[in-house]
């Protein structure tokens, strides 16, 4: 019972991937205009002024493109780990331990994703805090890394179950 649990976090966890890369996509300038937004400092009092402040095309489109990219390999990564879990689900425990490792890495590059890109872009560079409205944005992000990193834990965690 639990390892199929595992697998069915796994797979919420592809899930979130798929959904939020087909969001972006399918709205990409409802994705564009929030990263414009944090990069530019323009939401917070004096922000624009700040030398870190810009409103470059490219600078815009490559934080779009980093948030897409991290949340396809996320989905595509916990998808395959799902499929080796679930075709190891009724192994012995050493073979569904290895099973888990592409979840794993799925796991840990969301979890790097939402830390680089919000934490340490947005809110260390760009200074995000200082935005009412962008701090919000920022909670939602450590919500998502959080769960994110507490089932990497729970699936991570070595399986003791017999078959």
């Amino acid at each position: 019972m639990l390892r199929i649990l595992k697998i069915a976090l796994v797979k919420a966890v592809a899930a979130w991937g798929v959904i939020g890369a087909l969001g972006d996509v399918m709205d990409w300038k409802g994705t564009l205009g929030p990263v414009a937004a944090v990069v530019s400092m323009s939401t917070f009092p004096g922000g624009a002024a700040r030398w870190q402040a810009t409103t470059s095309p490219l600078v815009v489109l490559a934080g779009a493109v980093f948030i897409l990219v991290f949340k396809v390999a996320c989905a595509l990564l916990c998808g395959a780990g799902a499929w080796r879990m679930w075709r190891a689900r009724s192994a012995d425990a050493e073979a569904f331990d290895r099973s888990k490792t592409l979840a794993l890495a799925g796991c840990a590059v969301a979890v790097l994703g939402l830390f680089v890109g919000w934490i340490v872009i947005g809110e260390g560079w760009y200074e995000m805090w200082r935005s009412d409205a962008l701090l919000q944005a920022g909670n939602g992000a450590f919500r998502y890394g959080g769960f994110i990193a507490l089932i990497a834990l729970m699936v991570g965690a070595r399986d003791t179950e017999r078959v």
